[in-house]
């Protein structure tokens, strides 16, 4: 029974590199708690970028995406240069290529497990070697072009492949949000763009079962950055010329589109040292080796396999300890989390003594941008509905519709202070956005027109994210935006005091006794801006 189990281990037990790919996925999304509470993190680790395709909106994500960060950055060209993000993709392109793909992507980890469900398989051949250079105009279409496009031609935001294809975006970050029961309001505001990104989720993962990695064979256009280095990448496969026969093995074996070990479509998985009778593939970081085919290379000194092995047990303890520190941090220690879940205990005690009712329905990520975008719906009678709800005097202090809202001050981009307080008499409205979000800058428009139409009976504040990528006053500025506008405080008081989440655009209007008549995330239409302005005027 025992050889039987051995048996059977030694057939099925994980491969390194699986545990890698493993491992790297829950590095990457160290926030476990954000699966839990059905939130975002939103610590200053969010500012890194982490080298595989993980979605920015993952409720466990601790970093950025690189992609999203590159098309941010082109969407941001008009008013600072990216470089800082090209210089960053740059290096883990140089350091490891297309390596990444192969060992520390989670999304090449689950398309393989998805290739695992016993189907019949698409063998590679010409389709597929044409069908690989698609990444290539993607990556021109809807990460160069798009972003640059509507930065220069309208000054707008728009991460291209976020929006309308990303798979990692709508699984990681509008499907990790929504599962969670703490978001079911969201799913009244899904729209045909989250439809179109679901269907296309399907369809690649549908691909990935029947062809393996097709997602990252046809579709990413991180790796078709990455394998642009893979020519000079410092850790990767390398083929040692003096031993290779040139049999063809190890590419007839490959699963990507090679046309030989190495090139642009090599993810430097290393399979092709199994099947190398010359012992001439392995994975080095410069001079040293990282991996050898089983059983050592020829010519290897008595206690070379040793001293690998050694090093192995080496780097194995240290990135264990890494990943236990990470996950303590991130979930425990990181001050960003601590203030997080304070800020849910005072909601929650201030909620106890209001009657309680649905939260207002927000809007899920989608991969850089809202599903909010796509609503249509007219909100008359919404708004007349909640208006009426709004309480008598001695209201209790909170943002729900019907409550006080907590008093604020802070600094506006002018230098001037608002103060909530001074606002009672007039139709007060909050909006919280922020110069990455393309509806938050589009409708900031309305906004801006209202503000100057009704300047003696509102007073308006726009308040940006703590989240700063680019210099929001300058950014205002250049739009010509006369309402007031601020940055929210480090420890995010304003979006704790109107209920603010992770998702953006969010609006707030009080009537003239400062109590909410409206607190939801989606977009306002001009029409919708009015009708609150209207009827939160008219109350008594």
């Amino acid at each position: 029974m025992d050889n039987t189990r051995s048996s059977w281990w030694s057939s099925h037990r994980p491969s390194s590199r699986r545990m890698i790919q493993l491992y790297a996925a829950l590095l990457f999304n160290a926030h476990l708690k954000g699966f839990i509470k059905g939130d975002i993190y939103t610590g200053k680790t969010k500012y890194a970028c982490v080298p595989g395709l993980n979605c920015y909106s993952c409720p466990g994500a601790v970093g950025a995406c690189p992609l999203g960060a590159l098309q941010n950055a082109l969407a941001s060209s008009g008013h600072r240069a990216g470089f800082y993000m090209l210089g960053i993709i740059m290096l883990y392109g140089v350091i490891l290529g297309r390596t990444i793909c192969g060992w520390l992507c989670p999304m090449g980890f689950v398309q393989e497990l998805l290739h695992k469900i016993p189907t019949f398989k698409i063998r590679k051949n010409a389709v597929t070697r044409t069908l690989s250079w698609l990444k290539y105009v993607i990556l021109a279409v809807f990460v160069i072009a798009i972003p640059l496009w509507y930065e220069l031609k309208h000054d707008l935001p728009m991460p291209g492949f976020c929006k309308y294809i990303c798979p990692a975006g709508t699984a990681e970050g509008a499907v990790g949000l929504l599962s969670n029961p703490a978001n079911e309001g969201k799913f009244s505001l899904l729209g045909i763009l989250f439809t179109n990104k679901f269907t296309i989720m399907i369809v690649i993962g549908l691909a990935c079962v029947f062809c393996y990695r097709s997602f990252c064979r046809f579709v990413c256009p991180l790796g078709a950055i990455f394998g642009l280095f893979n020519r000079f990448n410092l850790i990767g496969v390398k083929v040692d010329a003096d031993r290779c026969n040139h049999c063809g093995a190890c590419v007839r074996s490959c699963g990507m589109d090679v046309r030989r070990v190495g090139d642009h479509e090599c993810i430097g998985c290393g399979k092709c040292m199994d099947v190398c009778h010359q012992k001439a593939i392995t994975i080095r970081a410069g001079s040293v080796i990282l991996k050898a085919p089983e059983g050592g290379l020829p010519g290897d000194a008595p206690d070379a396999q040793q001293r690998r092995t050694g090093r192995g047990r080496i780097l194995r303890g240290v990135a264990l300890a890494v990943l236990c520190c990470a996950l303590l941090w991130f979930n425990f220690l990181d001050p960003s989390v601590r203030k997080q879940a304070g800020a849910a205990d005072a909601t929650s005690a201030n909620a106890v003594s209001y009657q309680e009712k649905d939260s207002p329905p927000g809007s899920a990520e989608t991969g850089g941008t809202t599903a909010s975008e796509d609503l249509t719906e007219e909100i008359s009678e919404t708004t007349s509905e909640t208006v009426a709800e709004a309480a008598a005097p001695d209201q209790p202090v909170g943002h729900e519709v019907g409550m006080q809202l907590e008093d604020f001050t802070i600094e506006c981009f002018d230098g001037s202070k608002f103060h909530l307080q001074d606002c009672l008499g007039k139709v007060t409205i909050i909006n919280l956005w922020a110069t990455y979000c393309t509806p938050c800058v589009q409708e900031l428009e309305h906004f801006n027109e209202l503000y100057k139409a009704h300047e003696d009976d509102i007073a308006m504040l726009a308040v940006h994210s703590s989240l700063v990528t680019d210099d929001p006053a300058a950014y205002a500025e250049g739009k010509g935006w006369e309402m007031p506008l601020a940055v929210d405080t480090p420890d995010d008081l304003i979006w704790k005091i109107v209920g603010g989440s992770t998702t953006i655009p969010q609006t707030i209007v009080l009537d003239r006794n400062g109590v909410v008549t409206y607190n939801e995330t989606r977009s306002i239409t001009p029409e919708m801006l009015q009708e609150l302005y209207k009827k939160a005027g008219a109350q008594p």
